[in-house]
């Protein structure tokens, strides 16, 4: 069995906490004094699927455009996407997409679900793929629902693109400008087909092992497709620790969640053992991943792992365990020029562009 390399004391705690089920994991932990990577059965130039943690990042964005007045709380999809006003879901704001109250379904019955869920499932086919068209095709006869709240892949996916149209520009250009670049991040991108993947992608794989497509798409990309390295992803935490991160104040919960959560745009808030934790999740067909911090004590952790496996529970004990015995002291504030001296020998993508049935 593969042995996990990187730092010893993460190491040792990724292989006592993660277990034998993971074969291929990377996990990077932030504290007031540092960060730190450990991986298991991957180089560090290898590139996984993080799932709905994209959401996050896709919150991130929308909360950094309405911070620069590009938007506001009344903006509606009607006002940046091709709908005509007797579209449903032109009427709907960014804001209530943000905080998953936007009455929309997880994803649209014009795509047929369930017929993709089905040969996702026999055959670990690609769910996704549509291009943007087609998904605004598929979001027009959409009937909304109530505004509980309710988790929706599209939602996300109309969030990001109306965000993009706001800037002028695609989702990918939008995120390879206004968060790939400012943070310096090696790899960190969107493919839409599978030839647009590197020879360092993993491949993920089913609870039993079978292998699974990547699952990637135009449309997809702010749900779900975004593909990182665990060095560009620590990168990410640490910036979300040190409030360097474009768009920080989605992080800050604002409305009621499900289960007693909160959350802010995208990023959910909960109580563990005490303390309070914002995170996000994601699962694509042979993924699963975590994102998490917890903010008073200046600390976060991501669980990147190439098996459809969730990793919830593990990356919590986790990082109540860093947290536990980080230093209590307030986090400086790194600059975009510390964080890429930091990191200079990190693999860097050609082109710097950047993305389930997801949880």
């Amino acid at each position: 069995m593969t042995n996990w390399e990187g730092d010893a004391d993460l190491a040792g705690l990724a292989m006592r906490i993660l277990g034998r089920p993971h074969k291929i994991a990377a996990v990077a932990a932030v504290t007031p004094t540092g960060t730190s990577i450990a991986m298991r059965g991957a180089k560090p130039d290898a590139d996984f699927e993080i799932g709905s943690i994209a959401k996050g990042i896709t919150g991130l964005l929308y909360t950094e455009a309405l911070a620069d007045g590009l938007v506001d709380e009344n903006t509606v999809l009607g006002d940046l996407l091709p709908f005509d006003e007797n579209v449903p879901a032109a009427s709907i704001s960014l804001r209530a997409i943000a905080v998953h109250r936007s009455g929309l379904p997880g994803l649209p019955s014009a795509m047929k679900p369930w017929r993709r869920t089905a040969k996702w499932l026999f055959s670990g086919a690609n769910p996704y793929g549509h291009t943007l068209d087609e998904m605004l095709e598929h979001t027009r006869s959409v009937q909304l629902l109530s505004d509980r709240p309710r988790y929706s892949n599209l939602g996300f996916q109309l969030l990001g693109h109306a965000v993009a149209a706001a800037r002028g520009c695609d989702y990918r250009r939008l995120l390879e400008e206004r968060f790939t670049k400012p943070l310096g991040l090696a790899t960190f991108f969107v493919p839409f087909t599978d030839e647009e993947l590197l020879p360092t992608s993993l491949l993920g794989h089913s609870l039993r092992g079978r292998t699974q497509r990547p699952w990637v798409g135009e449309a997809f990309a702010p749900c779900g497709g975004i593909r990182a390295t665990i060095g560009s992803m620590r990168d990410v935490t640490a910036a979300l620790v040190d409030g360097s991160v474009p768009g920080v104040e989605a992080l800050d919960p604002v409305e009621r969640f499900t289960g007693g959560m909160r959350i802010g745009a995208g990023w959910i808030t909960s109580r563990h053992n005490g303390r309070q934790i914002t995170w996000h999740n994601g699962a694509t067909g042979g993924f699963c991943s975590w994102l998490g911090l917890d903010r008073e004590a200046g600390t976060g952790l991501v669980v990147l792992t190439a098996k459809f496996r969730p990793v919830n529970q593990p990356a919590l004990r986790l990082l109540a365990e860093i947290s536990l015995c980080a230093p209590r002291c307030k986090r400086q504030r790194r600059s975009r020029d510390q964080r890429r001296r930091d990191h200079a020998h990190d693999p860097v993508h050609p082109r710097g562009h950047t993305i389930h049935i997801d949880q």
